[in-house]
């Protein structure tokens, strides 16, 4: 007999599903604050069930795990929590005040400190739970309507490849794509500020203008920052779009444009998990040994395809980028030939061209 599994991220969660039955089997429960249900706990058959990194009493805790209970706890002295059961947003990396003194800054400056056993752990377990988060975040999406849109994290706002991205960015989500990148500055924050702004696309131009103002993240991160807190405010409630970056390049601040970011320690598992969860396509603008890693990543995964289906389009931007500065495309090109990954590589000069192949125009 198969047993269900149930996962549970808040006490009022865990409050409903206690009402309904008295049997925990199955049951994840993931930082909930359980301190206050001693006598509630005390009466229910936890047999079965994982507690990952909740709050109990020492009672609690001690009763639990005696009567068949397996007890994650709580790891000491983390700015973050290696247990959540949700995505990140902008607002809780970037924090209320200056970027320098948030959270994304400081789980940063943690992860520069040398790799111990419990160090290692904690960052195991942390990107686990953003998997699984990423899977519930995702699960009533169609794969094949993500699109991948990949670039350089040194294009500066307000430049033409900027603009490019962020129309391109737009254009997607306007033809109800989901736009998902590497989640960090450059080329990826102009594609997720295209598809927030989709909500707002007669105000594009004037949003880009104002991050212009502080055209990159160097030399003030706080100022970077700032201007892109700036521009959410003016125009909030902004469209659905994906980021996946890594605090392996923790020196380049994610966006704030994904409305759901899903950060990873561990950048070989971002990279994996950012290409396999475009389905619907990846558009490659410039960019350097970043993007040709992501190139031929995705090429692999096309090139040993088991089923043609499976083979999703990828689209190099820049005629004369990839095939004399970045020379990816005649290699891939000869990769794809007589495989169907041949039928679904192409070369273009303008976004536009790219938003057609993906959009069927």
């Amino acid at each position: 007999m198969t047993r269900l599994t149930l996962e549970i991220e808040s006490l009022e969660e865990f409050d409903e599903h206690v009402r309904a039955g008295t049997s925990l089997n199955g049951w994840f429960i993931q930082s909930v604050d359980l301190t206050g249900r001693d006598h509630i706990l005390a009466e229910v058959d936890p047999s079965g069930a994982v507690f990952l990194g909740c709050a109990l009493t020492e009672q609690a805790s001690d009763d639990l795990r005696g009567r068949g209970a397996l007890i994650f706890p709580q790891l000491p002295d983390l700015p973050f929590d290696p247990y959540r059961g949700t995505l990140y947003d902008a607002d809780e990396l970037f924090g209320a005040g200056r970027y320098t003194d948030g959270a994304d800054a400081a789980i940063y400056a943690w992860a520069k400190q040398p790799r111990t056993l419990s160090r290692t752990l904690a960052v195991t377990l942390h990107d686990h739970a953003i998997s699984d988060a990423l899977d519930e975040a995702t699960q009533d999406l169609d794969p094949g309507q993500v699109v991948g849109v990949m670039g350089g994290h040194a294009l500066a706002r307000g430049d033409k490849g900027f603009i490019d991205a962020a129309r391109l960015g737009l254009q997607l989500t306007q033809g109800s794509k989901t736009v998902l990148t590497g989640g960090g500055p450059g080329a990826m924050e102009a594609a997720n500020l295209g598809a927030w702004m989709s909500a707002h696309p007669d105000a594009l131009d004037e949003a880009i203008e104002i991050l212009a103002e502080v055209p990159s993240f160097r030399p003030s991160l706080d100022d970077w920052a700032a201007a892109a807190m700036n521009v959410r405010l003016r125009w909030p409630d902004g469209a659905h779009s994906l980021g996946i970056p890594t605090w392996f390049y923790g020196h380049e601040p994610p966006n704030a444009f994904a409305s759901a970011i899903a950060k990873y320690f561990t950048n070989a598992l971002r990279e994996d998990t950012l290409i396999s969860r475009c389905r619907g396509g990846i558009v490659y603008l410039e960019g350097a040994a970043g993007t040709v890693q992501e190139i031929f990543q995705a090429s692999t995964e096309n090139y040993y395809a088991a089923d043609d289906t499976e083979v999703a389009p990828m689209i190099l931007v820049g005629t004369d980028y990839w095939t004399t500065q970045l020379p990816a495309w005649p290699l891939l090109k000869q990769l794809g030939d007589g495989r169907a990954m041949g039928r679904q590589i192409h070369l273009v000069d303008r976004i536009d061209d790219a938003a057609a192949i993906l959009l069927g125009a």
